[in-house]
């Protein structure tokens, strides 16, 4: 018998399609929700939950920090024809590679979920993700999937970090009932899960590093004491939006990007100087966009430049970035150069290859290929991540790198006019989490380059991309690498090799 297709992926098969059909009956009349359950965890699931059996073989789905191997208690909240979903409760068992999270709002932040979950767990469970995920979403059943290649820093990683600001703070645990309450109409933090009208007020994200957290209680003493008002989901109205704090790994220069409703001269200089000051004798450069739009987005329609240039630079394998505030770098830098040179060994390139960089961001992944092949064409839809790639290519001094504005969906059409770049024997892909437009996909089937270097934040969508890939192209998947680009979290960065199987091109 098959195993259940579900939006999590697969449930382990029953004995027969007689036991699924007393299972079924028995889910509706044996559980209501809110009951609470014993289960022992088994495996991890898609959409951050994780999975159990029940003693008489009823699947459940468990929400919450629990680790596999934990017996928990957890509460029935959705009861479907084939499983159970519930959330924690409390653990009953711990696991014995859970571990102790150091940040005082684990749980409740939607960020870090896996912060409770050893580091050798962590990478174990990634390569099981992958595998699952190309297994049941790409039938793709005997591909080898390395080990997880670690993350080089646990903590304390992001050259990014994007915060929120908003006039209704979340209240933790603690502080529901309770009689004052601080600071009600305003935070400065993350979104909580699933409540997306409300904000968690962050004093130190353990992802960020010590300047960017400096940078945080900077920002928010600051508009306490002039009062300034916090964005509402509800009303549109509010100064404040967004805060988005880089730091450059190799130099130690940040940007602070404040996306605002409004522009504030008087207030934008004091703040520059108010940074200045503190994070002396930093590069600082403040940058403040503007929006009246309602998407809860961190760009602006307009943008000012108050301290500073504008841009920061980071190094990468060699090489000079400068990057803007609404472009895009990969946000763990360290780790971004085992990145680099991964995709570089896949490519396997040679000096008269002509490679197709598509989704090409800043050109991190072009600007290192340029060097050992004829020509790299990048192509990308972000006009400032355009501009900042050319310049880039410019400072380092490369001048085989062409980079190309084009919105992916309309890479198909636009072959015949891409083709007069030369014709690609690799192509490096790495989409955004989604993944690739459709018709992008089989415009790639069209292009039928010798060799597809697909690189992937989500193992879902690389499946079913790479299943159209071998099923409409000429294509078959050779070897997927994952590699630990956000340890705490259940996210991971992924490169598959796909290439032309001479079988399938006449």
């Amino acid at each position: 018998m098959l195993p259940l297709r579900t939006e999590f992926g697969c449930v382990p098969a029953v004995d027969s399609i007689y036991h699924l059909a007393l299972m079924q009956n028995s889910l509706q009349q044996d559980y209501v929700k809110g009951q609470l359950i014993s289960v022992e965890i088994s495996d991890a699931a898609e959409v951050e939950k994780c999975f159990g059996r029940l003693e008489n073989g009823v699947a459940v789905f468990v929400r919450g920090p629990v680790a596999v191997g934990d017996l928990v208690e957890a509460e029935v909240y959705k009861i479907k024809k084939r499983f159970l979903e519930a959330r924690l409760v409390r653990v009953l068992e711990p696991a014995s590679h859970r571990v102790d999270p150091p940040c005082t709002v684990f749980g409740i932040c939607g960020g870090c979920k896996w912060q409770h979950i050893s580091y050798e767990e962590q990478l174990r469970l990634k390569k099981k993700l992958v595998s699952d995920a190309l297994e049941h979403l790409g039938g793709f059943a005997d591909v080898p999937v390395h080990e997880t290649l670690p993350g080089l820093d646990p903590y304390g990683y992001r050259n990014k970090v994007d915060f929120s600001f908003s006039d209704k703070r979340f209240l933790l645990p603690e502080e529901v009932g309770s009689s004052p309450v601080r600071q009600e109409n305003f935070a400065l933090g993350f979104h909580a899960p699933l409540r997306y009208a409300k904000v968690i007020d962050i004093e130190e994200c353990h992802l960020a590093t010590p300047a960017m957290n400096q940078i945080l209680s900077l920002i928010r003493q600051f508009a306490l004491e002039r009062a300034l008002t916090a964005h509402s989901t509800k009303t549109h109205e509010g100064y404040l939006r967004h805060l988005v704090i880089r730091e450059s790994h190799s130099s130690g220069a940040v940007m602070v990007n404040l996306v605002t409703q409004t522009y504030e001269e008087s207030i934008m200089q004091a703040l520059g100087e108010a940074l200045v000051d503190s994070l002396a004798p930093r590069e600082v450069t403040l940058v403040n966009n503007i929006t009246t739009r309602q998407s809860q987005v961190a760009f602006g329609e307009e943008e000012k430049v108050v301290v500073g240039t504008g841009v920061i630079t980071e190094s990468l394998l060699g090489l000079t970035f400068s990057i803007s505030a609404n472009s895009f770098f990969q946000t763990n830098t360290r780790q971004a150069e085992v990145l680099v040179k991964e995709v570089l060994k896949a490519a396997q390139l040679a000096p008269e290859d002509v490679v197709y960089d598509l989704y090409s961001g800043t050109g991190s992944f072009s600007l290192t290929m340029a060097s050992i092949c004829h020509a790299v064409l990048g192509v990308e839809v972000i006009e400032n991540a355009v501009v900042d790639a050319q310049s880039n290519a410019v400072q380092n001094g490369i001048s085989n790198c062409l980079f190309r504005q084009l919105d992916m969906k309309d890479f198909q059409k636009k072959l015949p006019e891409l083709k007069m770049w030369g014709e690609p024997r690799v192509v490096v892909t790495d989409p955004p989490r989604a993944g690739m437009h459709p018709k992008a996909v089989r415009g790639l089937c069209e292009l039928g380059a010798e060799r597809v270097i697909f690189v992937s934040c989500k193992p879902a969508s690389l499946a079913r991309d790479a299943r159209i890939l071998c099923e409409e192209g000429p294509y078959r998947l050779t070897e997927v690498t994952p590699i630990d680009m956000f340890p705490q979290t259940a996210h991971i960065e992924v490169i598959a090799v796909l290439e032309r199987d001479p079988a399938r091109c006449g």
